[in-house]
């Protein structure tokens, strides 16, 4: 069986996590198949990217077995920091993508299956979806989850969560800023897909300068974000997309987008 499934529904590109024995978990072959997904739709005409998952839980983390194999193994310490380093990799991927990238949680999220949520752009989840970084609980503290899910929520918040690895449920994450709303189960797809499609319809070029922008300016002082934010209207203002859309607001028309 294959570990993630992809299909395009026209602009959206959807990311289906297809390990539901292990719970979706970050295995080297699950990041590895994430990797190569990402690629292809990078350099694709897709505009928005759903990641979603089978089974019950929507991402539990790294594969404890294969970490403790790692372990145990012949080159512990080598094989561990391969498969954080490639982890690492794709969280960082995820906000670099030129498209917005939309969690679809329709189960528990833990420790880097959190983290994988915090990486997303956005984030609709079920309101029965629980979010946690629990390694605590087995004596392992969720370090490199810590890192996105301090930039998702107030550091307050997320230390209590990394300190008692207790799980807050999806109205909880809601209020923290960890996804964008919770939605009733049956209504979760649709939400989702609501969310995609009014993205979608955006100019396409105008909408991946600005998320380069964003993301590019969270990292820098408030003096350097408004320097990087003024080249990029500058930019988005040269855009032919930018000159159709004010010209079609002032002609009262619907714009069409290159």
């Amino acid at each position: 069986m294959a570990p993630l499934l992809h299909h395009d529904e026209g602009p959206v590109a959807r990311l289906i996590l297809n390990s539901p024995d292990n719970h979706n978990a970050l295995s080297l072959e699950m990041i590895e198949a994430l990797d190569h997904a990402l690629d292809l739709i990078a350099a694709s005409e897709a505009r928005v990217v759903i990641l979603s998952a089978t089974g019950r839980a929507f991402c539990a983390g790294h594969d404890l077995r294969q970490m403790q194999a790692m372990r145990d193994g012949p080159d512990p310490e080598g094989d561990l920091a391969n498969l954080f380093e490639r982890c690492a990799a794709l969280m960082q991927r995820l906000p670099a993508m030129p498209q917005p990238v939309i969690a679809q949680v329709q189960g528990v999220a833990t420790a880097a299956g959190c983290q994988l949520v915090a990486s997303c752009d956005l984030a609709v989840a079920s309101e029965r979806a629980r979010f946690g970084v629990n390694g605590i609980s087995i004596g392992l503290f969720c370090s490199t989850p810590a890192v996105a899910l301090a930039r998702a929520i107030p550091p307050k918040a997320t230390f209590e969560m990394l300190a008692t690895g207790d799980f807050i449920p999806a109205a909880r994450a809601a209020e923290l800023g960890l996804i964008n709303r919770a939605t009733p189960e049956d209504r979760l797809e649709a939400e989702t897909l609501a969310l995609a499609q009014n993205i979608a319809a955006k100019p396409p070029s105008a909408m991946r300068l600005g998320k380069a922008t964003f993301h590019r300016q969270r990292a820098e002082s408030l003096a350097e974000a408004y320097r990087t934010a003024s080249a990029a209207m500058c930019e988005n203002m040269m855009l032919d997309d930018t000159a159709e859309g004010i010209a079609a607001f002032l002609e009262k028309r619907a714009p069409h987008w290159s």
